[in-house]
C-alpha cells in the first residue's frame, strides 16, 4: 500500500510514520509538513511544503497516486502555530490534499485527524457524547475540525472510499506541543472557582495506534478515541505538584495575561476545557479498532515526567 501522511513533522505524524515503517505491507510513504520530522525516518521520503502552498502539496499528491491517505496536518492554534495560521494552515491543507487525492484512481481509503472539539460545549450538551451526537463546535479550533471533517466525506464521497475522522481527545505528553500541557505545567494553575468539570485526555502513542488501526480497518464515519477516566484541572494540578488557584470573572484576564507571558497562551477551546470539561463516549473506537487506550490520569501523571538531568565532570585531558 502507498500511504501518504500530512503532518509527518509533528510529534504524532513522526510516531505514526516510524510504525508504519516497521509494519509489513506499506511499501511506499510519502510525508509532507511545515517541519521536518521529530525522529530518525528510515524509509519514508518526506518534502518540507508551507500548507499554504497549495501547487507543491496538489502536485506530490497527484505524481504519488497514493491508495491510503493518512491527515494529521491539523495546526491547533497557540500549539506550533498562532491562531490565525493555525486556522489557514488547517483548512488550506485540508482542500489541497484531500481534494488533490480524490482525484486519484489508485486512492482506497482516508483517515484524518479531529477531536472531540467538533461536539462543543454549549448549555445543554451531552457532557459525555458519543458519535451519534451531532457536532455544534463552540470554539475556533473545534470549527476547524469540522471543517476538516467535511472537506474528507466530499473527497471520500467523490472517490467512493471509507472516510474515517478520529476524534481525539486532547494529546498532551511531555514533549508533545500542546497550549493544554504547557498551562497544567505553569507553577500556578488558575482554575475556575465556580465551575470545573472534568476532561479526559489522550496518549501520544495510543493516537498512533488508533491511527494504524483505522488505516488497517478501512473504516467508514467517526469514532472518538479517548483515555478512559477524567480529571479536573485542579486535580491535574496537584498531581503535579502545582498550586492550583481558583479565579473567577475579571480575574480570568489577568490570569490569561500572565500565563500567556509565561510562555503558556489561553485559546479559547483551552479556556473551555478548564471551565466546562470535555469527555466522550470512546466505546465504539475500542470495539471497532481494537485499541485499549491509557487512562487520563496516566497521561497527566506522564505529562509531568521529566527525565532528571545530570551534570557529568569531565576532567581535563
Amino acid at each position: 500500500m502507498r500511504v501518504l501522511l500530512t503532518g509527518m513533522g509533528g510529534q504524532l505524524g513522526t510516531r505514526v510514520t516510524n510504525l508504519l515503517e516497521a509494519t509489513d505491507g506499506f511499501d511506499e510513504i510519502l510525508g509532507i509538513d511545515l517541519d521536518p520530522p521529530r525522529r530518525r525516518i528510515t524509509r519514508a521520503e518526506f518534502h518540507r511544503v508551507d500548507p499554504r502552498d497549495r501547487r507543491t502539496a496538489v502536485r506530490l499528491v497527484r505524481d504519488f497516486e497514493p491508495q491510503a491517505v493518512v491527515h494529521l496536518g491539523i495546526f491547533e492554534p497557540n500549539a506550533r502555530s498562532g491562531p490565525t495560521a493555525a486556522r489557514i494552515g488547517t483548512a488550506v491543507s485540508a482542500v489541497a490534499v484531500l481534494g488533490a487525492a480524490a482525484q486519484c484512481a489508485s486512492l482506497r481509503r482516508i483517515v484524518v485527524r479531529s477531536g472531540i472539539e467538533v461536539y462543543g460545549r454549549r448549555r445543554g450538551a451531552a457532557t459525555r457524547p458519543d458519535e451519534l451526537v451531532a457536532p455544534r463546535p463552540t470554539s475556533p479550533f473545534g470549527a476547524s475540525l469540522l471543517h476538516v471533517e467535511r472537506v474528507a466525506a466530499e473527497a471520500g464521497l467523490a472517490a467512493d472510499v471509507p472516510v474515517c475522522a478520529l476524534r481525539f481527545a486532547p494529546v498532551v505528553g511531555p514533549s508533545v506541543p500542546s497550549p493544554l500541557g504547557r498551562y497544567l505545567r505553569l507553577p500556578v494553575v488558575p482554575v475556575g472557582l465556580f465551575s470545573e468539570l472534568p476532561f479526559s485526555l489522550l496518549h501520544q502513542e495510543d493516537a498512533a495506534a488508533a491511527t494504524l488501526a483505522a488505516l488497517d480497518a478501512g473504516f467508514d464515519g467517526p469514532l472518538n478515541v479517548v483515555g478512559s477516566g477524567a480529571v479536573t484541572a485542579s486535580q491535574a494540578a496537584r498531581m503535579g505538584g502545582r498550586l492550583p488557584l481558583p479565579v473567577a470573572g475579571p480575574a480570568w484576564v489577568a490570569a490569561r495575561v500572565a500565563a500567556e507571558v509565561l510562555g503558556a497562551p489561553l485559546p479559547l477551546h483551552v479556556r473551555e476545557l478548564l471551565l466546562r470539561g470535555r469527555c466522550a463516549d470512546g466505546s465504539a473506537a475500542r470495539s471497532a479498532l481494537g485499541i485499549s487506550a491509557r487512562s487520563t490520569p496516566d497521561v497527566v501523571r506522564q505529562l509531568y515526567d521529566w527525565e532528571t538531568v545530570a551534570s557529568v565532570a569531565v576532567s581535563p585531558s
